[in-house]
């Protein structure tokens, strides 16, 4: 197996079953508190919660964020995972596809077309290799796999404790602008983890970008994941910045100013109260990976589906509460900011 394989292997048995969780820093969605509507004048059945994304409708704001690729294991979950979100009606994220640029042997592990041919697909490969192709390389990462879209992922923390990680992260902003330009598909620009500033959604307007995920922290922590799969000698800057990075509901609720097309909140959203709160605080669809990661290998697909089944009852039952008949009309849902999300507010604007 490659050195990429290896790595890709390790991140999925730390992801299911390692410390690799934020310790203290939390998503912040727990102060968002929704004003309860006594009287909401609603039937359950006829809460609507579907949503137009990047010319497709998914039946649920719901994405299985991009999680592996590149190895035989990987394969098996992403065609399991993109199978489930077919049936389902969500989005589903491919890992990096960094692997099958460097080694074309493994794309056989980011196919899913033939088990999912109407999802909403994401492709993925890191901004600072795509530094280094050109927009045909790039280009043919997507249409290799059928994608209509593709996430440029930024992750400079994680990158900066990885043992052989990247160092050099120049460029980014002139390779963005060119993709965003030439690339055939759309591209979405995310983080991984640590999320998007106010500052940084500017910017990354300003160069034509229409969609991000903010990935933001409180989840899993992906300089926690290097740092547990360092050398002893070397944890010791992972340890440090272990914590870093921006609470994924203030990163939500900073990038949604800035008239993106679409927002996906990722990292740390586990139960559909969490998918409902990003919708309200400027969300198009939120995303899971790392309990539908563990669903899977715990119990395999009906572990997922049980879990899927449980996050759209959770959304439809907070909708209710609050009188929302479709999204729209919960991002205009009263709410309450604790201190916390609105001193991010107040004090990171951009």
């Amino acid at each position: 197996m490659s050195e990429i394989g290896k790595r890709k292997d390790d991140h999925l048995d730390l992801a299911a079953r390692g410390d690799v969780g934020f310790h203290h820093t939390t998503t912040l969605f727990e102060t968002v508190r929704f004003v309860h509507d006594a009287l909401p004048e609603l039937s359950l059945d006829e809460i609507d919660t579907t949503q137009r994304i990047l010319e497709k409708t998914l039946r649920a704001p719901i994405l299985i964020a991009g999680m592996t690729g590149g190895t035989e294991r990987a394969r098996g979950i992403n065609r399991q995972l993109a199978k489930l979100a077919q049936a389902r009606g969500y989005a589903f994220g491919l890992g990096s596809q960094r692997a099958m640029h460097t080694d074309p042997s493994v794309a056989a592990s980011y196919q899913i077309r033939d088990v999912a041919p109407d999802v909403l697909l994401l492709g993925n490969v890191g901004l600072v290799q795509a530094t280094q192709m050109k927009t045909d390389e790039v280009s043919a990462l997507a249409r290799g796999v059928g994608a209509d879209a593709l996430c440029l992922h930024l992750n400079p923390a994680q990158e900066a404790v990885q043992a052989g990680g990247d160092r050099d992260f120049r460029g980014g902003l002139s390779t963005i602008a060119r993709l965003v330009g030439e690339l055939p598909v759309p591209v979405v620009v995310k983080e991984t983890g640590c999320g998007i500033s106010g500052s940084v959604a500017r910017r990354l307007r300003g160069l034509g970008v229409r969609h991000v995920d903010v990935s933001g922290a409180g989840g899993t922590s992906w300089v926690a994941v290097e740092t547990q799969r360092a050398e002893a000698s070397r944890r010791g800057l992972g340890e440090t910045f272990w914590e870093w990075g921006i609470p994924t509901a203030a990163s939500v609720a900073l990038a949604s100013g800035h008239g993106f097309d679409t927002v996906f909140a990722t990292g740390g959203v586990s139960t559909g109260l969490d998918v409902a709160k990003a919708i309200a605080l400027g969300a198009h669809a939120a995303g899971l990976a790392r309990p539908v990661l563990q669903a899977l290998e715990g119990g395999g697909a009906a572990a997922v589906e049980e879990l899927f089944d449980r996050v759209e009852a959770e959304l439809r039952t907070a909708m209710l509460l609050v009188g929302a008949r479709d999204l729209a009309a919960l991002r205009r849902a009263p709410r309450v900011i604790g201190p916390d999300l609105s001193l991010w507010l107040n004090q990171a604007g951009g």
